[in-house]
């Protein structure tokens, strides 16, 4: 009887952990949404609605918005061939469509929840292509270091031919500055650092020798599986081209948005890319869809480049508000056929 409270007690103080932890998951995802509807709220707040829905209304070329959503269409048809490419060498080679789904469904679930996306597509792919989920993880975190590598690129080439451009903008946000000098030179990042390398070399065999360390190293062989596709791949020329056609892709879906207002359509296609590269670092902050701070980025760019702030959230809230707009319309369609597509293989399973 003392043992079956002793167990009930335990089973219970895991559950009050386990709880407590989602719930701080939760609140966590909360508050970061909360953050990312001020930061929207307050760019917008001083602004004159009518005048943005007389603008969206009467003086948007739409054809452009359209076209802008077709090349987005075929950026994440193509980062779909380039997974396809880099599972093959697993072994696999799971279905192009069943694939396409996944990946809508992981845009969808990064709109709920900042960086779930990659766990839920591999989740949706592991679920139907029956391939390791542990392995599909190895073969998303290389791409997301090779999407890292392209956005480096981007920035030097931006940095290297619109350099005043880039004062320009860090003189107009200070925060923004001020937060770049702190990363780069914190002292308590680097303490941190030398405290960590300190405490693991320290306490090295104790770690080597525990269970969590085991568990970890073997999940590290199996993400080591899913890294060295890149290596055994047959297709190499192929990812190639589909990196690069992403990240091109991705750039002209919002240059094109550039002709559908009078006031940008004058703008040269390397302060499109200016623009585009300042967004997507406020794509990288953790709120859902970018909401808010990828706004703030690209109104800020477009006034660097003598766009009037009036005009400026206009076409951000076109531009972010169509492409977000596609990717749930998309991304739910594909969450409710997938059951549907892979029934057979279900029911024989």
């Amino acid at each position: 009887m003392l043992l079956n409270l002793l167990k009930n007690s335990a089973f219970s103080e895991i559950n009050k952990f386990i709880l407590k932890h989602k719930l701080l998951k939760f609140l966590k995802v909360l508050a970061f949404f909360i953050l990312g509807v001020v930061i929207f709220w307050l760019v917008y707040k001083d602004q004159d609605l009518e005048r943005i829905e007389s603008i969206l209304k009467n003086d948007v070329n739409y054809l452009w918005v359209w076209l802008s959503l077709f090349l987005g269409l075929l950026s994440h048809i193509s980062r779909t061939m380039r997974w396809v490419i880099m599972i093959e060498p697993l072994g696999r080679r799971p279905r192009v469509l069943n694939t396409f789904l996944a990946v809508m469904v992981g845009y969808l679930m990064n709109l709920v929840i900042p960086r779930m996306g990659e766990i839920s597509r591999c989740g949706v792919l592991s679920r139907y292509e029956k391939i390791s989920f542990t392995k599909l993880v190895g073969t998303v975190v290389t791409e997301r270091i090779i999407d890292v590598i392209m956005m480096l690129l981007l920035t030097l080439i931006v940095i290297g031919t619109q350099f005043g451009k880039i004062l320009e903008f860090l003189d107009n946000n200070p925060v923004v500055k001020n937060k770049l000098e702190n990363i780069t030179f914190s002292p308590a990042v680097i303490i941190s650092l030398i405290a960590v390398v300190g405490a693991f070399y320290y306490f090295r065999r104790k770690i080597k020798h525990s269970a969590l360390f085991h568990k970890i190293q073997v999940t590290l062989q199996k993400f080591g599986e899913g890294l060295r596709t890149i290596k055994n791949m047959k297709h190499k020329w192929a990812f190639i081209f589909h990196t690069v056609f992403i990240w091109l892709m991705y750039y002209l879906m919002l240059y094109v948005v550039f002709f559908s207002f009078e006031f940008t359509a004058h703008l040269s296609a390397i302060a499109a890319l200016t623009t585009f590269v300042l967004g997507s670092f406020g794509m990288v902050a953790p709120v859902q869809g970018g909401i808010g701070a990828w706004h703030f980025m690209v109104i800020q760019a477009l006034i660097v480049y003598g766009i009037s702030k009036a005009d400026a959230v206009v076409f951000a809230f076109l531009a972010h508000s169509s492409m977000t707009a596609m990717m749930i319309l998309v991304g739910l369609i594909s969450l409710l056929i997938l059951p549907f597509i892979n029934r057979r293989n279900t029911e024989s399973s």
